[in-house]
């Protein structure tokens, strides 16, 4: 031991290490806790308030499901928690922007499923240097429909196809080819719980068949370095620590109340940016 620095000051950093060794074999972590069950609970309150005031209009709803820290209080601030960056900051290291917040509900019964698949596959950036946090806001279990993970399946790309089946909760339906099952591992999470997957990672949720919904929050974090590809327009983004000293993503601010104008602007703008790339080179009619 370094005679200059205490037990204490080294845990943390140990800790850190560990962590980014596990997640560069397996591909990701869990369970981490985050939030105690009271705080879980109130967090789902609050979204389900904010669900329910967005019933009937179309735009809000959207916002409320995808890229939601552009538009409400609420998911910015828990994209900005310390609990859930320490431990992305483990993986990626200090500088972090969140790219996207999406919520992901399975009703009580529903067949609603995810098929087998790599995130980055369609997210037209140049490198991996992404993690994604989900955050179960009710219980993520085997009957819930929780997630499925396949260790090390990161270190490999698989080709993908676009099915559009209509149970399929996926923007294209998409699905990975050639993917043997044998390994996976359930990710079951306790509502404040959350996991950590590489976006190469194959994962994949069956139906819900539980008497309560299935409610999560993804939270798409990668490092600044990161660029699109292609010469799309930029993505929209937000940084939340560290610093950003490569411009290749349009920085927004916190939104200052649930579905402010300014704000519904910018995700509008975004959004459509965004959906330029992820259904690039698709072709619903032949699925």
């Amino acid at each position: 031991m370094n005679r200059t620095q205490s037990p204490s000051q080294n845990e943390p950093q140990n800790h850190s290490q560990k962590l980014s060794q596990r997640f560069e074999s397996e591909g990701y972590l869990c369970p981490i806790p985050v939030f105690d069950a009271d705080q879980a609970l109130a967090l789902r309150k609050q979204l389900e308030s904010i669900e329910h005031a967005s019933k009937g209009d179309d735009k809000k709803q959207a916002a409320f499901c995808n890229n939601a820290h552009f538009a409400l209080p609420m998911f910015d601030a828990i994209a900005r928690d310390p609990g859930i960056l320490d431990a992305v900051e483990a993986v990626l290291g200090h500088n972090i922007l969140a790219l996207h917040v999406d919520i992901f509900i399975k009703e009580a019964g529903s067949p609603k499923f995810i098929s087998w698949h790599q995130d980055l596959h369609y997210w037209g950036l140049d490198s991996d240097n992404e993690v994604t946090a989900w955050l179960a806001l009710s219980p993520a279990t085997k009957e819930s429909g929780c997630m499925r993970f396949i260790p090390g399946s990161h270190k490999r790309k698989y080709e993908h196809r676009d099915t559009f089946a209509g149970d399929n909760m996926l923007t294209r339906g998409q699905e990975a080819v050639g993917v043997s099952e044998e390994d996976a591992i359930f990710a079951e999470l306790q509502p404040g719980e959350m996991s950590l997957h590489h976006g190469k990672l194959l994962h994949a949720s069956t139906a819900n068949t539980s008497s309560d919904r299935r409610i999560g929050v993804a939270i798409r974090y990668i490092t600044p370095s990161m660029s699109l590809a292609s010469g799309t327009a930029q993505m929209g983004a937000m940084l939340v620590r560290g610093e950003d000293r490569f411009g290749h993503f349009e920085l927004l601010e916190s939104p200052a109340s649930d579905f402010e104008p300014k704000a519904m602007a910018n995700w509008q703008r975004l959004r459509e940016v965004e959906e330029q790339i992820l259904f690039a080179g698709a072709n619903p009619e032949a699925a």
